[in-house]
């Protein structure tokens, strides 16, 4: 049995660019953990080439050996669309060439930043402020939807606080993040789910901490999501 892990050479650190992260990898092996959904949309480097990763509804796994230097830009959940200049919903479960949704001149700009930059990750982040500078603030109440989904509210109260109805509340998520704000949430639960797994909390606690009814609902969900078990997953 293939032993899973980390993909080799991962690393992370927080962006300047409202709550992003950047992060590299060395190339893409058969063992390592799948790309799972989170909400996210992401700016990339790979060999050299731009593209966009949309945001996932299942686990993503590329090919092992189809890049040997991956940088990335991890937008905080429902801020990408305004910068890349497309709605997630456009670009869900696909990696699309960032020369399809630009054009040349806004292109040879975003070349330009990643060769004069000290590494392909700084790059990435100079592409994003100018971006940032370029168009208008994420609508605050993306933000908001992110906020409370994440803290264990349900739709049906996110909708009320933010005196909307289900249905827009619906287009706004499709829009920000791809799909509706019932997927959304269940996404967001089991990031945080993985993020108190990880941090050494017992199972049953994770469960009852991320929301779940109970441990073997946390499980069945998450293995939806990646397509692997939760103990696999943590290794």
């Amino acid at each position: 049995m293939t032993e899973i892990h980390a993909p080799r050479g991962y690393r992370e650190r927080p962006s300047s660019v409202g709550g992003a992260v950047i992060w590299c990898r060395d190339g893409v092996s058969d063992s390592d953990l799948p790309v799972l959904p989170d909400g996210s949309m992401d700016l990339l480097w790979i060999d050299g080439k731009l593209s966009v990763a949309g945001p996932d509804t299942r686990a993503y796994r590329p090919e092992p050996g189809f890049a040997d230097r991956i940088a990335g830009i991890r937008f905080f959940p429902g801020t990408a669309p305004a910068l890349l200049g497309v709605p997630a919903h456009e670009l869900r479960d696909a990696r699309v060439d960032l020369a399809d949704l630009w054009s040349p001149a806004d292109l040879r700009s975003a070349s330009d930043l990643i060769g004069s930059a000290s590494s392909p990750a700084a790059g990435l982040e100079s592409i994003a402020r100018w971006r940032a500078a370029e168009v208008d603030a994420v609508d605050p109440v993306v933000r908001f939807i992110v906020k409370s989904l994440r803290s264990g509210s349900s739709v049906a109260a996110t909708a009320e606080e933010l005196q909307t109805g289900p249905r827009r509340l619906h287009r706004i998520s499709l829009a920000a993040f791809g799909y509706g704000p019932k997927t959304l949430a269940r996404v967001l639960r089991m990031q945080r789910a993985l993020a108190l797994a990880r941090g050494g909390m017992g199972l049953a606690d994770v469960a009852v901490a991320a929301g779940y009814s109970d441990q073997a609902h946390m499980s069945r969900d998450i293995r939806e999501y990646s397509g692997m078990s939760l103990m696999k997953l943590l290794g």
